[in-house]
């Protein structure tokens, strides 16, 4: 059966991809991971998952983090070494995926990671009445000159528009300048013309007294 991914966005020429699929681990653990490492780049996110394995770095958990002791400068977290053991392993095949399609692996970055709760089967012997942990897991990678390339861009229009909305607002001001120099022009116009008539009305009584 095809594999759905969770994302519609992929680029066969410039991405990689790696599925995981029902693998032992527990899906709260692998949803916090995710949410740690996304958008990141694969030779850090590498780093910090054998740090995790060791327990030298603790994992933030933000949403399944109920009860949960915090830990120095991050709040509530753990170290999930199961989880942590997994993705590096997948992370690892990604950048194999990368490299076989000739993109450079030492600047790629994660652009999707999400995980998903899988079919959960019981376990045999004496737990059989529990069922296991599986999680199907899913990455995809991108090189990182090409998108800080699309943020220059993108950069670039916001600035060609804020450039042009200036330009806009100065004409508009430069306009109602004019207008308001056009209408002090002809109040000033209305004003002295009372003037030159009282002028000549005081002329006339001189000429008819000669």
């Amino acid at each position: 059966m095809k594999y759905g991914y969770a994302t519609s966005n992929y680029d066969k020429e410039n991405m990689a991809k790696v599925i995981g699929r029902a693998l032992p681990m527990s899906t709260k653990f692998s949803i916090e991971i995710c949410n740690f490492i996304r958008g990141k780049k694969t030779s850090e996110v590498k780093k910090i998952l054998k740090q995790v394995i060791d327990g030298k770095k603790a994992v933030p958990f933000k949403i399944f983090n109920k009860d949960l002791s915090h830990k120095k400068n991050i709040g509530p977290g753990r170290y999930p070494k199961k989880p942590a053991v997994e993705i590096l392993s997948l992370v690892e095949s990604v950048e194999a995926n990368a490299q076989f399609k000739g993109l450079n692996t030492s600047d790629l970055e994660i652009v999707h990671i999400c995980a998903h709760l899988a079919s959960r089967p019981y376990h045999y012997g004496r737990q059989r009445r529990r069922k296991a942990k599986r999680t199907h897991l899913e990455i995809i990678v991108k090189e990182g000159k090409k998108l800080e390339e699309k943020g220059k861009k993108t950069e670039q229009k916001k600035e060609i528009k804020k450039d042009v909305k200036l330009e806009g607002n100065k004409k508009d001001n430069n306009q109602k300048s004019d207008k308001k120099i056009e209408e002090t022009k002809s109040e000033s116009k209305n004003i002295e013309k009372p003037k030159k008539e009282k002028e000549i009305v005081k002329e006339k009584p001189k000429e008819d007294k000669k």
